[in-house]
């Protein structure tokens, strides 16, 4: 091969943020345990270049993190060559958008494309550590939208995805983000699932009624009342059962609550957390009508230190984006 036919890719590999919407079935009673319900959301995104180098580096918001999927993904594949991973952008970690997931599943996609080798986004998640409880990052980063994961059983790797629906283009999503605050991650994380009550059986079956018979519907008719409200229940009800391992509240940021509550009298529609928080949300029918509860939110006295935000559902998985370049002597 001529000089002038060497050529070295870049791989870069753009995830969108998800919302965790709620879990279906904390009881397990049936068999199966968790499931849930996601959405992948526009403008906040984890985006990783990979490319060959003389020696394993990183840089940008938490390189340490993505080199080291880089060096699993290398002794996984048989990698000998080095590898140079930078990180473009990155969600807000442990915000309740899906970080680490998102971090993790682009890295080893960006590995893998540059080695011309075939996706295995849900191996590749449990080998980086993912996918434990909740199949919804792994299901958003193959087709985004709206989806629902049927939660884990016995003999489960990954949560199969059982749904998935596109977000009206015209709906808008409503972010309130503390920097100030983290939602439980890490230790705090399992020994809060393990030290929480049994969760009622009877509540797990009306969640799972409430998603599929009146969320998912009202979502397909595009309904965003009756859509708001299933997930207001359901983040209700949730709230209340992780209100001991959050301070006695629904929500981990107090400014965070006091926001949403102002926006829920205003008009808006499925108020809630995503995940542990502090990320709050809550949906409108429009731009207009979104750029109107934004103004009133930002009006509100506990309103300071919160990053306050209007989003689209994203109705497109991850995006890979290859680039060669040719050297010349």
């Amino acid at each position: 091969m001529s000089q002038a036919a060497q050529r070295s890719a870049s791989v870069t590999v753009a995830v969108p943020a998800r919302l965790h919407l709620g879990f279906l079935d904390l009881n397990g009673g049936l068999g199966r345990r968790f499931g849930g319900i996601g959405l992948a959301i526009s403008d906040l995104k984890t985006a990783v270049t990979v490319r060959p180098a003389s020696r394993n580096g990183g840089t940008g918001p938490d390189a340490e993190r993505a080199l080291r999927h880089v060096e699993v993904m290398q002794q996984h594949l048989g990698i000998g060559d080095a590898l140079h991973v930078s990180v473009d952008a990155a969600v807000p970690p442990h915000a309740g958008l899906g970080s680490g997931t998102s971090m993790a599943l682009a890295v080893a996609a960006a590995v893998r494309t540059l080695q011309a080798m075939p996706l295995d986004i849900a191996d590749d998640a449990v080998r980086l550590g993912r996918g434990a409880r909740s199949g919804l990052g792994i299901g958003l980063f193959r087709m985004g939208g709206l989806v629902v994961d049927g939660g884990r059983g016995p003999a489960t790797t990954v949560a199969p995805i059982v749904s998935r629906l596109p977000f009206p283009d015209e709906w808008r999503v409503l972010l309130l983000l503390d920097s100030t605050r983290q939602g439980a991650h890490g230790r705090d994380e399992i020994e809060a699932f393990a030290t929480l009550p049994e969760f009622p059986e009877q509540v797990a079956a009306h969640l799972c009624r409430l998603v599929v018979m009146k969320a998912l519907p009202a979502l397909a008719e595009r309904d965003l009342a009756n859509f708001g409200a299933a997930i207001a229940e359901l983040q209700q009800r949730l709230g209340d059962y992780f209100s001991a391992a959050q301070g006695g509240s629904r929500f981990t940021s107090p400014q965070v609550a006091a926001c949403l509550d102002l926006l829920a009298r205003e008009g808006a529609h499925g108020i809630g957390q995503s995940s542990w928080g502090p990320t709050g949300f809550a949906f409108a029918a429009s731009e207009v009508e979104a750029d109107r509860l934004v103004s009133i939110a930002r009006e509100h006295e506990n309103h300071e230190g919160l990053d306050i935000r209007v989003c689209k559902g994203l109705n497109r998985g991850a995006e890979i984006t290859t680039a060669v370049h040719a050297h010349k002597k």
